[in-house]
């Protein structure tokens, strides 16, 4: 992702669909427990900002991604918290056996290429009785606003998609995230399905944010530029609809999973 995406990724799709997440994820640590804490795919660190908040002052952040354009966004945010950012692949942690209190990761498992290995690595470098939070999307239907931007976008492509753009969505149950938490060596698991509202200041403003940082609405403007315009205002049209034109609420799904080694 270049660095202006990661601007409107950050701008549009972050309140709408990461902040509540952030907010929850950070609701289960218990900060007595962390002096260092490592988060996984911190992207342009909306999530960071509240872990930095919840652990104790003395202990230390490492938030991370493989992206260096996502962190040039997060680091450019106006902040006096101590954060240490690192390029981490999430397949090849360096950090020391049984070293680190907590690993958070939101949304970021997903798109990682070897899951197994990179819940393996969580599991290695985790202290015993350390926490390893992670959160999933849940499936698309379950998503509003990117279920129905998935709808229109399908009527200007043809044939089916790719299996790239299910990804987002491709660790959306119990069944799929707990064989890999066991397999890396976890036996304390806790994995629930939790419902927030996203919410937008109106439909226009989410459709905007929805097509300009979305992949699949990039692949479309390849094909023909000239229809972009039209799918803002026909997914505009369908949001306001179902959620209201201003703000617009709607329903929005994910998987919370926490595994204690």
């Amino acid at each position: 992702m270049e660095k202006e995406s990661a601007i409107h990724y950050d701008e549009f799709l972050g309140p709408m669909f990461f902040e509540p997440y952030a907010v929850e994820v950070a609701k289960r640590i218990h900060p007595s427990s962390v002096s260092l804490a490592l988060e996984i795919a911190a992207g342009t660190g909306r999530v960071t900002q509240h872990l930095r908040k919840k652990i104790p002052a003395s202990a230390k952040l490492i938030a991370s991604d493989i992206n260096e354009d996502m962190l040039a966004v997060a680091k450019e945010k106006p902040s006096d918290l101590d954060i240490v950012w690192q390029t981490i692949d999430a397949q090849e942690l360096p950090f020391d056996d049984n070293s680190i209190d907590l690993v958070v990761c939101c949304f970021g498992y997903m798109f990682v290429p070897d899951r197994q290995k990179a819940f393996d690595e969580a599991y290695r470098v985790l202290r015993p009785g350390g926490m390893f939070l992670i959160s999933t999307w849940d499936k698309l239907e379950h998503n509003g606003p990117s279920y129905i931007a998935r709808l229109v976008a399908e009527q200007y492509i043809e044939g089916a998609l790719p299996d790239a753009y299910n990804l987002a969505t491709s660790m959306n149950d119990e069944a799929i995230i707990k064989p890999l938490l066991q397999q890396a060596g976890f036996s304390e698991i806790s994995i629930e399905k939790v419902q927030k509202s996203s919410v937008c200041a109106s439909a226009s403003a989410a459709a905007v944010g929805l097509v300009h940082s979305g992949a699949v609405f990039q692949e479309i403007k390849k094909i023909n530029p000239a229809w972009i315009d039209e799918i803002v205002i026909t997914i505009e049209a369908v949001l306001s609809e179902k959620f209201g034109a201003e703000p617009m609420i709607a329903p929005i799904s994910a998987v919370i999973s926490q595994a204690w080694k």
